[in-house]
């Protein structure tokens, strides 16, 4: 074979070798659609029925909308403070650990969906753990605001 076929040979081998390797990427769109359908499908059945039922440190997911923010909570672990409605009987107030979690750039009226502890309280509850477990020894929460998860 002549040296030229050789080298003719090779590219063609490199390009298949580099179309083989090169993998689809998901357009940020087709992500924030992908974030946003599952969020669609949450509901707040079971926050309803641990209050219903007056259960703490139940793990949950559920979405609302963020109806009043809070002064921060600065002793011991920070805490970024909020009232979300979940519906017309219920709201929940928001203990986020901005320690452990990135600071949720929040405004009225923002909607929200969430997974994390639900601690029950006669005025709707506490949703707290909603970041990363550093230890691994809890389940993770998160919060998910204009399609980006907070954790």
């Amino acid at each position: 074979m002549s040296n030229c076929g050789r080298k003719l040979l090779l590219a063609l081998f490199l390009t298949l070798a580099l179309c083989a390797c090169k993998q689809p990427r998901a357009e940020p769109q087709q992500l924030k659609a992908t974030v946003a359908e599952a969020a669609d499908v949450i509901s707040n059945d079971a926050i309803e029925q641990a209050f219903k039922t007056k259960k703490s440190d139940v793990q949950v997911s559920g979405k609302g909308v963020v109806i009043k923010l809070l002064k921060a909570d600065n002793k011991g672990s920070r805490h970024q403070k909020f009232l979300v409605k979940i519906n017309a009987q219920q709201i929940l107030l928001f203990a986020h650990n901005v320690d452990l979690a990135p600071e949720l750039p929040l405004q009225l009226g923002d909607e929200i969906t969430f997974h994390g502890e639900y601690v029950y309280n006669p005025k709707g509850g506490v949703i707290h753990w909603t970041h990363h477990a550093p230890r691994n020894d809890h389940e993770a929460g998160w919060i998910l605001l204009n399609g980006k998860k907070y954790q």
